[in-house]
């Protein structure tokens, strides 16, 4: 049995038309770190207040361990949840805030302190114990919301973006914090970003949403490597797209009539409009062997980026905008901006989609 089942729920909000989630079903297995991924208003954090218990579903159930609880309320669920604005208390010190969750269960002063100190040494914080909020960092303050959240040892712990406040630096560190107390604790854990980074590398599976929707529900590198359609080609990771008209197997045949192979995703019927899709570290400048899948283009701007050249490129095919990614040493000397640079890329580095 799935730690929590979600079973066709939907929501509409009042006076709404278009529902915020639409007819979704998930399962999160018990120690799964899963996110929920999207653009803003594709439904993840509907869906998260949802499973919180602060919104009310129109329909479908929502199961924690095989037990409905769309009824529910928040503290009656046994779910942590951690929210992007902290909401620490500025009045409390750092252990007054952490123990806030405990005092309004009754628990016993001395069992509190004893919990208190436990959760903020998971978040290697306890030195901090009697400062208020306002002198900490964010990072700092974000650790404090993940201690709360943890202190009564829920079976669940959601976070609504914690992460989305904080400067890249801080971002990363408190990422690898977060996979690090995933791992100790075996809690089950589900988080919502708009960052894709973040979701790559914080998850076990990643939903990605869309129009209250899930997309594709598989690992980070499944996602990647495999993607279900364009919309989650283009929002996991850079990629790049060509309409046309698709051709025998697995091909595509452009506006200039150039025909370009990849992996059929789905079927498709001949003649019908579909999607080539391409990540800008298959590209290369194409060599003399490549007459395969080769692409007349010419170079807009070429940018250093340390380990790598991002290049920006017109593609005379589609007359469209292209990027591609190559090593310090693989860009061609004395190229330059406006000049014909040519590229090429195997058949099994792409993707075909029924448009």
């Amino acid at each position: 049995m799935a730690m929590i089942e979600i079973d066709r729920l939907r929501k509409v909000y009042p006076g709404g038309v278009v529902p915020a989630v639409d007819d979704l079903d998930l399962q999160v297995q018990a120690g799964e770190f899963i996110t929920l991924l999207g653009p803003s208003g594709s439904g993840k954090t509907t869906t998260l207040m949802l499973l919180a218990g602060f919104e009310t579903p129109t329909s479908g159930t929502i199961r924690l361990e095989g037990r409905p609880i769309e009824t529910l309320p928040p503290h009656r669920r046994g779910m942590g949840v951690v929210f992007q604005s902290y909401s620490l208390f500025p009045q409390m010190t750092v252990a007054q805030n952490v123990a806030f969750p405990l005092s309004v269960r009754k628990m016993a002063a001395a069992a509190i302190r004893e919990r208190v100190t436990a959760a903020l040494s998971k978040v290697r914080l306890a030195h901090l114990a009697e400062r208020k909020p306002q002198q900490l960092s964010g990072g700092q303050q974000q650790r404090v919301a993940l201690a709360r959240a943890l202190v009564f040892e829920p079976r669940v712990v959601l976070m609504d973006e914690p992460l989305s406040a904080l400067d890249k630096h801080l971002r990363e560190e408190m990422q690898l914090e977060i996979r690090r107390l995933h791992r100790e604790l075996g809690v089950t854990m589900v988080f919502v970003t708009h960052d894709q980074t973040e979701a790559m590398t914080l998850s076990d599976r990643v939903a990605v949403f869309n129009h209250g929707r899930i997309e594709q529900l598989a690992s980070p590198q499944q996602l990647y490597d495999t993607p279900s359609n364009p919309f989650v080609a283009g929002f996991v990771g850079d990629n790049n797209m060509l309409g046309g008209r698709a051709e025998g197997e697995a091909s595509l045949r452009t506006t200039d009539g150039s025909c370009l192979l990849g992996r059929c995703v789905g079927s498709m019927a001949a003649g019908t409009a579909a999607t080539l899709c391409v990540r800008p570290e298959h590209l290369r400048v194409a060599g003399d062997g490549d007459a395969g899948n080769r692409l007349q283009a010419t170079l807009v701007d070429a940018i250093h980026q340390g380990d790598h050249w991002r290049l920006v490129v017109r593609l005379r095919c589609a007359d469209t905008t292209w990027f591609a990614k190559l090593a310090p040493g693989a860009l061609p000397r004395g190229v330059a901006p406006g000049q014909d640079l040519p590229l090429a890329f195997d058949r099994e580095h792409a993707w075909l989609f029924a448009a």
